[in-house]
């Protein structure tokens, strides 16, 4: 089966378990595919066939055996250069950490490992992931599959690009303000937030993070079909000591009523008349599965959320994050850091401790506003994926760009899981909404992404 590569993740783990096709024959499948495609796209830019084949070769010998060999059992799948994996370098993006390599494994690569993934190759990203483009002076730009002309996303545009274009079936992703969604979303894939705490990571590579980075960021699955997204996020999921946040809910939890609110410009946001038709595109797909949907004016405070995750985000540090973007003299990091220098500059111990107090306040809102919708429907951005590059073209672009994303930037903030799905095409960009849920219930953002999956299959794509 030399179209391998075109299958799911669910497929495929279906018939390596059943003998149908081995862990190699899929490994085999997902490089020629890699070796095939990545030089137009740039998506993965570090990976070792020998290993690859390595790792399947266990996989293959354990099935052998009438062991159990996970839920992804020879499934390849991508991670991102920013998290640890034992022999690589963790680099970020970054030419100053071209060196660092990894002496034992993130607990995301780790647990994709023991659910039986074989891992295919690492991810590029944006210089220290800050942005929603990806480029950086040590990897080079990724580009779209779709259409180079347009972003693929960032901060983890190199994984959904290479689920996109055919090179694996899952991908890894981080988000911090939108750097799973946003990607998923310009690339016309699936893409999750986790709840803060849902899957443990920590790289010994590095130094301990701020408490800001602590509260916000989170590892999750990128894939092409919403079963995969499931599937993945119950591998990276399993427990992990290192992660001090970690929290073992169940992935399920209590049936919930099928109502949803559906908010079309949030807090005023200018949302673009085509994603406001496929807002209300997946709001009758919705309604076709059994779902009431509320049309609302404004929900809980959003932009606010996205203004102090922002402050929490990059003021916790900045004075460090500005001198090693200054001295790596990546163009698109230090754009990012000169656009928020004011305010992140601003912060100090009142409030910082502000800002904290506050959050609890607002989460406190929005969960009683998801006690009375189990989800929400709005926009991914106010506006369909950017030209590439956009935000370095004048400070008016670089407003522009984060005017546009804040449905995406205030949901960290408040620790919620946010899921982006894709509803197919507008003219030659990809386009697609978000579902938020209350904590812990990625499971209910599932189950309405596939009422709205159904109207819109995702396969993999021939790069432009």
């Amino acid at each position: 089966m030399s179209d391998i590569w075109r299958l799911s993740a669910s497929e495929v783990t279906a018939l390596v378990q059943a003998k149908e096709i081995s862990a190699e024959e899929a490994a085999r499948a997902a490089l020629e595919r890699l070796e095939a495609v990545n030089p137009s796209i740039n998506a993965v830019v570090d990976y070792r066939p020998e290993d690859v084949l390595a790792q399947a070769e266990k996989i293959d010998a354990a099935i052998s055996r009438k062991e159990s060999p996970g839920i992804l059992a020879g499934v390849p799948v991508t991670v991102k250069v920013n998290v640890d994996q034992e022999g690589f370098a963790t680099t970020n993006g970054v030419s100053l950490q071209r060196d660092l390599i990894a002496k034992q494994n993130n607990p995301v690569v780790e647990n994709l490992r023991r659910a039986g993934a074989i891992i295919l190759g690492r991810t590029n990203t944006p210089a220290f992931s800050y942005r929603w483009f990806t480029s950086n002076l040590l990897h080079g730009a990724t580009r779209n599959p779709h259409d180079p002309a347009l972003t693929p996303g960032g901060s983890s545009g190199g994984a959904a690009a290479a689920v996109a274009a055919g090179i694996g079936h899952l991908a890894h992703g981080t988000d911090i303000a939108g750097s799973i969604r946003y990607p998923a979303y310009a690339c016309g894939v699936h893409g999750l937030r986790p709840t803060l705490g849902r899957v443990p990571a920590y790289n010994a590579s590095l130094p301990e993070r701020a408490i800001g980075p602590q509260l916000t960021a989170v590892s999750g699955p990128i894939g092409r079909s919403i079963a995969d997204l499931r599937l993945g996020l119950a591998a990276m999921a399993a427990p992990d000591q290192r992660d001090p946040w970690y929290v073992p809910a169940p992935l399920e939890g209590p049936q919930a009523p099928r109502v949803a609110a559906l908010c079309i410009r949030p807090d005023g946001l200018d949302t673009q008349p085509e994603i406001v038709a496929a807002l209300y595109e997946a709001a009758q797909r919705l309604r076709d599965c059994g779902w009431r949907v509320d049309e609302i004016t404004n929900t809980p405070p959003l932009k606010e959320a996205a203004d102090h995750q922002i402050v929490l985000w990059l003021g916790d540090g900045f004075a460090a994050m500005e001198a090693a973007a200054i001295k790596e003299n990546d163009p698109g990091a230090l754009t990012a850091l000169a656009g928020h220098k004011e305010r992140a500059q601003s912060l100090d111990l009142s409030s910082f401790s502000q800002v904290l107090t506050r959050r609890a306040s607002l989460i406190r809102t929005w969960r009683k506003f998801l006690t009375d919708y189990s989800v929400l429907l709005l926009p991914v951005s106010a506006e369909l994926p950017f030209p590439d590059g956009l935000d370095l073209q004048g400070e008016a672009s670089y407003r522009r760009v984060w005017s546009a994303q804040m449905p995406q930037v205030g949901l960290p903030f408040l620790g919620l899981p946010a899921l982006a799905v894709s509803t197919g095409m507008a003219g030659r960009s990809p386009v697609g909404v978000q579902l938020v849920a209350d904590r812990y219930r990625e499971d209910l953002c599932f189950l309405a992404g596939e009422a709205i999956e159904k109207g819109a299959s995702v396969s993999p794509i021939d790069p432009c």
